[in-house]
C-alpha cells in the first residue's frame, strides 16, 4: 500500500528549528500540525492521540519530534514498527507510509502548539474531546489511544480515570465497538515512565488490534 498525502512538508525545508523558530510556532493556529493517517479506505487498526504538538512537532509538521521523546523508540521497542522512526528534521514519506501500512493513524487532542501541555485551557482539552468522539465515529479505528492521562481527565471530566483500557461507556457519544486506551504522556519531562515501560504499554494497546473488538478480555 503506497500512502497518497496532503501532508505539507516540514516548513523548515529538513533543518532543526533553532531557539528563534521555535517561538514562532506559538500562535493559536488550531491546525499546527497534519495528522499521519492510512489512505481512505484503508485499515486504521489503531489511532493514537496525543494531547497537542510541540513547538519542534510544530515547526517540523512531524508528530512527537521533539528529540528525547520516547515516543518512537517505544514503539518500535513494542512491535509496532519495524525500525525507530527520526522525525526530528520532519517525517520522511517512508516512514509516513510504513505507519499507513502497520494501519496506524496520528492525531491531537488539541491541535494547538504550546510548548508544554498544561498551557492548555480546561475549555480547549473538552472541544477537543468532543470533536476527537466525532472524529473516531467517523474513522472507525480498531482501538484508540490517548497518550496523557491528565489531559484525558480533563477532557472528558472523567478525574478518576486511570491508565490503561477504559470503558467506552463513561465517554460521552463514544462510538460502539471501539476500544478505548489511555497511555503515559511520552514526553521527556514524564519522569515516570521509560522507554521500556512506555513500549509494555503500547504492546498491550497493539494486542488489543490483534484480537479486535469481538473478543474483549473483559467479557471472559
Amino acid at each position: 500500500m503506497e500512502a497518497t498525502t496532503s501532508r505539507r512538508p516540514s516548513p523548515l525545508a529538513g533543518r532543526k528549528p533553532t531557539r528563534d523558530d521555535l517561538a514562532r510556532f506559538a500562535t493559536d493556529d488550531p491546525n499546527a500540525i497534519d495528522d499521519v493517517l492510512p489512505p481512505p479506505g484503508s485499515p486504521l487498526n489503531l489511532l493514537i492521540v496525543g494531547i497537542n504538538p510541540g513547538l519542534w512537532t510544530a515547526a517540523v509538521n512531524a508528530p512527537f519530534a521533539r528529540p528525547g521523546n520516547r515516543f518512537w523508540p517505544s514503539l518500535y521497542k513494542a512491535g509496532l514498527t519495524d525500525h525507530v522512526v527520526d522525525a526530528s528534521v520532519g517525517l520522511l514519506r517512508e516512514d509516513e507510509e510504513h505507519v499507513a501500512q502497520r494501519g496506524i493513524g496520528i492525531t491531537n487532542l488539541v491541535g494547538r502548539a504550546t510548548a508544554r501541555a498544561d498551557e492548555l485551557s480546561t475549555d480547549e482539552l473538552r472541544a477537543g474531546g468532543a470533536m476527537l468522539v466525532r472524529r473516531v465515529a467517523d474513522l472507525r479505528p480498531t482501538v484508540v489511544a490517548i497518550a496523557g492521562i491528565t489531559a484525558f481527565r480533563t477532557a472528558f471530566a472523567l478525574p478518576k480515570a486511570r491508565l490503561g483500557e477504559q470503558e467506552p461507556d463513561a465517554v460521552a457519544g463514544w462510538p460502539s465497538g471501539v476500544r478505548l486506551f489511555v497511555v503515559p504522556q511520552p514526553s521527556g519531562l514524564n519522569a515516570h515512565e521509560t522507554i521500556d515501560t512506555l513500549a509494555l504499554r503500547w504492546r498491550e494497546v497493539w494486542v488489543a488490534t490483534e484480537r479486535g473488538i469481538d473478543d474483549d478480555p473483559r467479557d471472559h
